[in-house]
């Protein structure tokens, strides 16, 4: 049973240093600077033991009023098979008042989170490594430029089903955006940053495969030597082209959301990379 001692303070930039330490303890590959960009986006809550300790973390991040995700949830290893999770769920979901939400799970997490309204839809596979096939850039995808900013966000928008334009400012802010062009017009995008180990790749959202795969060679082109990381869904078609490229398949996740999806089946324009697991 958890302790009486344990307290839930709201997640400040104070326990930067103290998440950080719980996600390297948890095999997770996030810097500081990672936990940093979860945190402006996003409201959390922190567990703290009776001796000041951080032991758990989790955050939400909201996308406007009607829709959010659950994300960077985590119980220092000695602490957990007490209840510090669900306590932590809770905590964030009283943050998110009636959202729609989303997480990715591990298959432990999945039980838990079931028990708390959220249903499973599709699973993401985790692509990582360095390339080992050189690739072309397409003459259909250009560098993004401050102009195309509200584009991408509306195609954004329109693959997650609802606007993340916080997220898109903060990614451009941070990294780089490439449009693929369709009659003069943004008709796909995907975005580069650093992060963990080496660079992700996404979002990537376009309307077929092929516009998918310009998109994220854009962004492979030329990098042989660098770690590349790109979370896609099983049913997107491209996590087979990335394990041609040299991108070997390290892991996953279970896509769950509350209130349960409808519809799981992609339609145009797809999402055929996350930003991350924890921003969707």
């Amino acid at each position: 049973m958890m302790s009486d001692a344990v307290s839930f303070v709201a997640f400040s930039p104070d326990h930067l240093d103290a998440a950080t330490r719980l996600s390297r303890q948890a095999g997770w590959p996030h810097r500081r600077e990672d936990w940093q960009m979860a945190l402006a986006l996003s409201k959390g809550r922190v567990a703290v033991a009776a001796d000041a300790r951080v032991i758990g973390t989790a955050l939400m991040t909201p996308y406007g009023s009607e829709a959010g995700t659950i994300n960077m949830v985590i119980v220092d290893e000695a602490e957990r098979g007490q209840g510090l999770g669900r306590q932590l769920m809770r905590e964030v979901l009283t943050l998110a008042g009636d959202r729609r939400l989303q997480l990715v799970a591990t298959a432990d997490g999945l039980p838990l989170y079931e028990k708390l309204g959220f249903a499973r839809t599709t699973e993401i596979v985790q692509h990582q490594g360095q390339l080992t096939q050189a690739v072309t850039r397409s003459d259909a995808v250009r560098a993004a430029t401050a102009d195309d900013i509200t584009a991408i966000t509306a195609i954004d928008a329109a693959a997650f089903g609802a606007e993340r334009s916080d997220l898109v400012a903060h990614l451009a802010s941070v990294g780089e955006f490439a449009v693929l062009e369709r009659q003069a017009q943004a008709a796909g995008f995907a975005a580069l940053r650093r992060f963990g180990r080496g660079l992700v790749i996404g979002p990537v959202v376009a309307f077929d495969l092929d516009d998918a795969k310009a998109l994220v060679g854009h962004f492979l082109a030329g990098r042989e030597n660098e770690f590349i990381r790109v979370d896609t869904g099983i049913e997107t078609g491209l996590a087979p082209w990335l394990m041609s490229l040299g991108l070997a398949h390290v892991g996953g996740g279970i896509v769950m959301h509350r209130p349960a999806a409808n519809d799981s089946t992609p339609q145009p324009p797809t999402s055929f990379a996350l930003a991350s697991q924890a921003f969707g």
